[in-house]
């Protein structure tokens, strides 16, 4: 009790509180001048710290209350604007940094575009920040109703930059939840979007705490509510988890190779022969099984681990063959090309499964290439090199695909960064049962880009509810099952290999594996309805009066 009013102390320390509170959204939204793009940006960086590498996700309160406040403060639609463009061009600097390191490989050459790939990124992915700052604005004065809009629009802008100029959904706020296993499986419903939705809802809401003048009660109903959606969240991660099984298919076991060859030495014409024959000694060690391990039966190695065109080479598919397991075979990366001669010349980033006899029985050419890495966009006008080696731009597949394979189930492969695009991973009139993801990170050295890559990845295997098969250069590779739990890993700069047998598929199709983004969508415009309705009615009052 408190001595001087006899009230509860609970009851006396809340409104000191909420001062506190309040004094402190005053002091950010009326930051003026350098100050108020600078802490934004500061915020932005905040951010991309609760997400992939490090996930500290608490930190997405400060930013995102922050970012409520600094837009509440703005005096015009253009200062709305510069808060949202600054908070993202911290965020999107931070969160692409890693970029950097791939035009260090050949420093020579490359290293000038640094400031202009990173900068560049960051300065036109901040324009989808500036979506969610707009809205926040014209919804000023709501209340709770501005948090609503708020977290719809950041998920439309999310869901924008997926497939807007080729789309790069990188670092898509949901995936702060990696980290357990419980809090990803929502993402089998509403996807990562929805996952995101509800944590920007999460995170944001406690702004509405130093509004003035409204009544402290409903802020905090509304801030307890936004809360209690994630702890549900969390409830309904372990119910789905309670029911999980550990199966796996019968009579397969893979070995995921990773021989860790440094991007420099990859392409070396001395050295590419012994990066092949390295790969077919680490397929091989053991793969006879023994001590209660069974035989490898199916040999995985990265993105173009082969780093020739094994097209009508009879030699080479001899000697990559090796590493096929008798009754198997070894599904490798590798570039494909158009016979000499033949016009236009093309080349394709492939994968490629080879028997034990030497033949190649089913490919795969990657479809959704990446700008500047693997071709150059309006090249009649951009006359630049690619940062990948050769001069000739690679050409796109058809299309994704459900590949048959000699004793596994079929299989949706997916080069490089095909994984990242939620929705767009599997053929949806011929539904996988796994997911193959062959990639080479180590473009990007020991930074955070290959962890993000593998957050990103693990989030496809939730949603669509099939296990993934993750084989890259460098690491970070793994194996996940169709609950997006980690059955084996090794890590980044490591060398060697993963025996593991494939999980099973969960038999039916998640609701997001059978809706797609269709069912997220409607959830986002319900959202922004709600946060809408109370603004529209408002000013239709006041027109009637």
């Amino acid at each position: 009790m408190d001595e001087r009013t006899g009230t509860p102390q609970a009851h006396a320390a809340a409104p000191a509180g909420l001062a506190i509170w309040r004094r402190f959204r005053e002091r950010v939204a009326g930051a003026r001048s350098w100050r108020r793009w600078g802490l934004a940006a500061l915020l932005g960086v905040l951010a991309s710290a609760a997400l992939p590498p490090l996930n500290w996700v608490v930190l997405l309160l400060p930013a995102l209350v922050g970012f409520v406040w600094l837009v509440d403060g703005a005096r015009s639609r253009r200062g709305a604007l510069a808060v949202g463009w600054w908070f993202g061009f911290g965020h999107f600097a931070a969160s692409f940094y890693w970029i950097s390191h791939a035009f260090l490989v050949d420093a020579e050459r490359f290293a000038w575009m640094i400031p202009f790939a990173v900068g560049g990124l960051a300065t036109g992915f901040a324009v989808f920040i500036a979506i969610p700052a707009v809205a926040l604005y014209w919804a000023r004065g709501a209340g709770i109703g501005r948090i609503l809009l708020f977290a719809a629009a950041w998920t439309a802008s999310e869901w924008i930059r997926s497939w807007f100029l080729t789309g790069f959904p990188w670092q898509l706020v949901g995936t702060a939840w990696v980290f357990s296993d419980i809090m990803i499986q929502p993402a089998a419903v509403v996807s990562v979007y929805g996952l995101g939705l509800i944590t920007v809802l999460g995170a944001a809401m406690p702004a509405v705490l130093g509004d003035r003048p409204r009544p402290p009660r409903r802020a905090v109903l509304a801030t307890s509510v936004a809360v209690a959606l994630l702890v549900l969240s969390g409830l309904g991660g372990a119910l789905r988890l309670a029911s999980a099984t550990d199966a796996t298919v019968p009579g397969v076991q893979l070995r995921l190779v990773q021989p860790n060859i440094p991007q420099a030495l990859k392409w070396r014409r001395d050295l590419r022969e012994r990066h092949v024959l390295q790969q077919i000694e680490l397929s091989l060690d053991g793969a006879q099984g023994g001590s209660g391990s069974p035989p490898v039966t199916h040999v995985i190695w990265a993105e173009t681990s082969v780093p020739f065109t094994l097209d009508g080479d009879e030699r080479l598919l001899e000697i990559v063959s090796r590493a096929a397991p008798a009754g198997g075979m070894a599904i490798v990366g590798a570039p494909r090309a158009t016979p000499r001669g033949v016009e236009p010349y093309q080349v394709w980033n492939s994968l490629h499964a080879v028997d034990p006899g030497g033949q190649v029985i089913a490919s795969y050419d990657k479809a959704h290439l990446v700008p500047f890495g693997e071709y150059i966009p309006f090249r009649e006008v951009i006359d630049i090199p690619k940062v990948t080696a050769g001069r000739t731009d690679f050409s796109p597949g058809p299309g994704r695909a459900s590949l048959g394979l000699p004793g596994l189930p079929p299989v949706s492969p997916l080069i490089c960064y095909e994984i990242i695009f939620p929705g767009r991973v599997v053929d949806r009139d011929r539904r996988p049962a796994w997911l193959l993801n062959l990639t080479n990170d180590a473009w990007f050295g020991h930074s955070a880009g290959p962890h993000q890559h593998l957050a990103a990845a693990r989030m496809r295997a939730v949603e669509e509810g099939l296990p993934l098969v993750r084989v890259a250069n460098t690491g970070i590779s793994a194996v996940f099952d169709a609950y997006g739990r980690t059955v084996a890993r090794l890590e980044l700069g490591e060398t060697g290999v993963i025996d593991s047998p494939l999980p099973a598929a969960i038999e039916r199709r998640t609701p997001y594996g059978r809706y797609g983004n269709g069912l997220v969508l409607v959830i986002v415009l319900m959202v922004a309805v709600g946060g809408a309705l109370p603004l529209l009615a408002g000013t239709a009052k006041r027109q009637q009066g």
